[in-house]
């Protein structure tokens, strides 16, 4: 079971409905480039399908933001298909604007295992209501650049008054 993955029994006496819950962020998690159990990819690979800087990964490890993450007998990083999950969790974090005290709060909170669901849940219904109030003032901004997109591409056309002289 992953980060992002729960089952209904390992949820306890408020489980909802569904005899499955799965926790995804917005969408299916990406496709992983290697099937589980064979999922040990170096720093580099993760880079190359994340994005993600070497000193970014290793700084998330510095931080707490990433758990322990698994090392070779050479003591080469091996990341796995469930740190994949976590990282791409992350970035939706990150691109909430979530402070990065947070985002190790929540992943303390992870660690700490199932009693803290609550706190996880009142962390993100916070962010939730942060990133609903940008939209909203983005969505005042757009308004607002409509209007100056309109009244610049109407700047150029004669007026009804003007046509006729």
């Amino acid at each position: 079971m992953t980060v992002m993955q729960s089952t209904a029994g390992t949820l306890g006496p408020n489980a909802t409905r569904d005899a499955t819950r799965t926790d995804i962020c917005s969408a299916p998690p990406r496709r992983h480039p290697c099937p589980d159990g064979q999922d040990h990819y170096t720093i580099s690979e993760v880079v190359a399908f994340t994005g993600l800087t070497a000193h970014t990964l290793r700084w998330y490890e510095r931080i707490g933001l990433m758990s322990h993450i698994d090392r070779s007998h050479t003591g080469q990083r091996r990341y796995s298909n469930r740190d994949l999950d976590w990282l791409d969790f992350v970035g939706k974090l990150r691109m909430t604007g979530m402070p990065v005290a947070d985002m190790v709060r929540y992943a303390e909170l992870v660690r700490e295992g199932e009693s803290t669901y609550l706190d996880r849940r009142e962390l993100l219904e916070s962010t939730r209501r942060d990133v609903l109030t940008r939209i909203a003032e983005l969505q005042e901004t757009v308004a607002v650049l409509d209007r100056k997109i309109s009244f610049y591409g109407d700047a150029g056309r004669p007026r009804e008054g003007e046509r006729n002289r």
